[in-house]
């Protein structure tokens, strides 16, 4: 009874194990295997092409560092921008000149009528000079020094007149003296309308109406002159970035200033974290004035 059983069991064994065995050594199991693994590599070869697309596209549509702008977007946003508006256009600063009937160049200038007469002001004043120091120079000065004359001669003609004299007594009249007063202040006015023109500036005096456009326009109106500002920091320091990135287009060996200008944009990407910080509306403002993308102020940057 006992064996019976033992070799039955051993046969049943015996024949689940070719049955297994013989599964195992199919073809169409192999064939399916063979199938599911080039279908993974297929897929994992699909997967791979579509994120290096989807990296191009990212850094395409990346914007720049340096500029804040997104490829395509510079000249548009760039011109558009509040910062762009403020600086000196070295294009639009040389007008082209006109030629009278004689032959004379005739400098496009502003007919401004002033209590002396007519006096002929830049386009663009150079040297700091505002609406105020352009009112004190062109209007109070003149008339300040037409008094003081005017003055000198009225003590000049009452000593005449108690000379006895006749010789020294001045043909004039008082009204006639203040016309050539008032022509003289007027030529004055008019030379130094020239003088002052921004045309006849230099690199450096450019640059230094540049600074004084960006100060005023982005401190408060309690302080125009705040160069502590967060906001004015990062104005002047985008300016200066720009410069340098169009000089450094055309100096490609300049290895120092490169070093500079990446020093720069981390700084600038440093007061903006912190106006973040402090104030979230500040920041997108500065942000849209400067025609800077949060993408190229914020996480790495890399040049």
């Amino acid at each position: 009874m006992f064996k019976t059983c033992t070799s039955s069991g051993s046969r049943a064994v015996a024949s689940s194990s070719q049955t297994q065995s013989s599964a195992f050594l199919h073809t169409s199991s192999v064939f399916s295997s063979q199938a599911s693994k080039r279908i993974g590599l297929r897929t994992k070869k699909l997967n791979i092409a579509n994120t290096e697309q989807r990296l191009i596209e990212e850094a395409e549509s990346r914007p720049s560092v340096v500029l804040g702008t997104r490829p395509g977007e510079e000249a548009t946003k760039w011109k558009n921008s509040m910062l762009a508006k403020l600086l000196v256009d070295e294009d639009a600063l040389h007008p082209p000149a006109s030629k009278s009937a004689t032959g004379k160049t005739n400098i496009p200038m502003v007919r401004e009528q002033s209590a002396l007469g007519t006096v002929l002001l830049p386009l663009q004043f150079g040297h700091g000079v505002g609406p105020v120091e352009k009112k004190t120079l062109f209007e109070d000065l003149p008339m300040a020094s037409v008094s003081m004359s005017m003055a000198a001669h009225e003590q000049t003609a009452y000593l005449d007149r108690q000379s006895t004299n006749p010789k020294l007594a001045n043909p004039l009249t008082l009204a006639e003296l203040l016309d050539v007063e008032n022509g003289k202040e007027l030529r004055k006015s008019n030379l130094l309308a020239k003088a002052l023109d921004l045309r006849n500036a230099n690199a450096g005096g450019i640059a230094f109406e540049n600074r004084r456009r960006i100060i005023m326009a982005f401190s408060t109106p309690d302080n125009p002159y705040d160069t502590g500002r967060t906001e004015v920091q990062v104005a002047l320091m985008t300016h200066k970035i720009r410069t340098l990135w169009s000089h450094l287009n055309r100096a490609k060996g300049d290895v120092a200033n490169r070093r500079g200008l990446a020093k720069l944009v981390h700084h600038r990407a440093k007061l903006l974290r912190y106006l973040k910080d402090i104030d979230r509306d500040r920041y997108e403002t500065i942000l849209e004035q400067l025609a800077l993308e949060p993408e190229s102020v914020e996480g790495e940057l890399v040049l």
